[in-house]
């Protein structure tokens, strides 16, 4: 992320310094193009992030569940054990 928020802002140096000494017409598009470009790598960086920090949550999530199952069923065995049975009729 420090490596394309780098490029960004050499970028913005370039284009300040286009803009200050017009270096020429083909420095403007391709460095709007390299804007762009870059632009797109974070959005999209960015979005790969996120959603790969939600899956570490479900599954944080799941391992607790499975826990608080094993924990319940575990005691549920132990109260079955420990109560008599009961027959209706």
């Amino acid at each position: 992320m420090f490596v394309w928020c780098t490029l960004l802002f050499m970028l913005g140096v370039l284009a300040f310094l286009d803009s200050t000494f017009t270096f020429g017409e083909i420095f403007r598009k391709v460095n709007s193009v390299l804007f762009m470009l870059v632009s797109l790598g974070l959005l999209i960086r960015t979005s790969m992030k996120m959603r790969l920090r939600e899956m570490e949550t479900l599954r944080e999530r799941i391992a607790q569940l499975e826990m608080e199952v094993k924990i319940l069923s575990e005691g549920k065995k132990k109260v079955s054990e420990s109560s008599p049975r009961v027959y209706e009729r």
